[in-house]
């Protein structure tokens, strides 16, 4: 795995953990964050390198899919890179589409569970 890719996970982890189960979050964990090898983590968890090799991959699907109908982490980046602007006119655009973005999938997302009542 790239280093670009591994960054990118750890960001999305960082994000979204809080949506995945524990044993998914130990093992990435100890990938991603402790430098754990497959063989290492399969150990502690009595459990094959095959078995941490597939939930670890899984686990970075279920991030890219949280992302992917999320956005925080776009969205985020988009809000750090508009401090780096130099005219406030610039960052309130940005802010504003960023927010906009957001309530419009608050808003989607309203409408299809109110559908379902």
């Amino acid at each position: 795995m790239e280093i670009k890719d591994r960054e990118k996970y750890i960001n999305l982890f960082d994000i979204y953990n809080a949506l995945l189960t524990s044993k998914q979050s130990s093992y990435f964990e100890e990938y991603y964050y402790l430098d754990y090898s497959l063989q290492e983590i399969a150990d502690n968890h009595g459990v094959s390198r095959n078995a941490c090799y597939d939930a670890i991959n899984k686990t970075c699907k279920i991030l890219d899919n949280y992302e992917t109908k999320m956005h925080l982490l776009e969205k985020n980046n988009k809000l750090k890179s508009a401090l780096e602007l130099n005219d406030i006119n610039e960052i309130k655009n940005v802010i504003k589409d960023v927010v906009e973005e957001w309530f419009k999938w608050l808003l989607m997302d309203y409408l299809v569970d109110f559908k379902w009542l």
